[in-house]
């Protein structure tokens, strides 16, 4: 068997439950950038020494699959596994867990101060970009799953955390601003 099965060579693709569309299609498009966020995660995590960073990412990365899986089907589809309310709870405890940590939440940062910080920054910018994709794709018709996107929300804020723990718990201070008024805005 090979990899090679040049179904695809006219530019289309199989959808989870056998559809045929194009490899442009919005679907496409947002299951494809989950992909390329596994793979920036799966970069950072190699890099990562932080050993409950890297474990939580790979479990995320794990996860990933899911979320990918209920893009790439219609929601009606039920012999797809979905994302859960259960898988949103993890993703924002860890999120509040990381947030205590005093200091964590003070600024905007200069990303690149750091290696580790700077790949997961990386990967929080492709979940964004994931988000605005699955998001276009409901806005112009498609059956989306919202946990989802409530999903995909809730990861790109703590990729954002686990750059900052890791420059933390390194003595890094990637403050973009210093002095009196550089304080942190929720202008995502």
């Amino acid at each position: 068997m090979s990899i090679a099965t040049k179904t695809g060579d006219k530019g289309h693709t199989s959808l989870v439950g056998g559809s045929r569309v194009s490899k442009g299609d919005m679907r496409v498009e947002a299951y494809g950038t989950l992909d390329e966020l596994g793979s920036a995660m799966g970069f950072a995590r190699s890099i990562c020494r932080h050993e409950k960073v890297a474990e939580a990412t790979k479990q995320i990365q794990k996860e990933l699959f899911t979320v990918s899986a209920s893009l790439a089907s219609p929601e009606d589809d039920k012999k797809t596994n979905r994302v859960t309310e259960a898988m949103v709870d993890a993703l924002t405890r860890q999120v509040e867990e990381i947030e205590a940590v005093e200091g964590i939440v003070g600024d905007w940062v200069l990303p690149g101060e750091d290696t580790v910080s700077a790949a997961y920054d990386v990967a929080r910018t492709v979940c964004r970009r994931a988000e605005r994709v699955a998001v276009r794709l409901g806005d112009e018709g498609g059956d989306v799953d919202a946990l989802a996107i409530t999903y995909i929300n809730r990861l790109s804020d703590l990729l954002w955390l686990f750059g900052r723990l890791v420059e933390k718990e390194k003595g890094i201070d990637a403050k973009l601003r210093e002095g009196k008024g550089s304080s942190w805005a929720k202008a995502w």
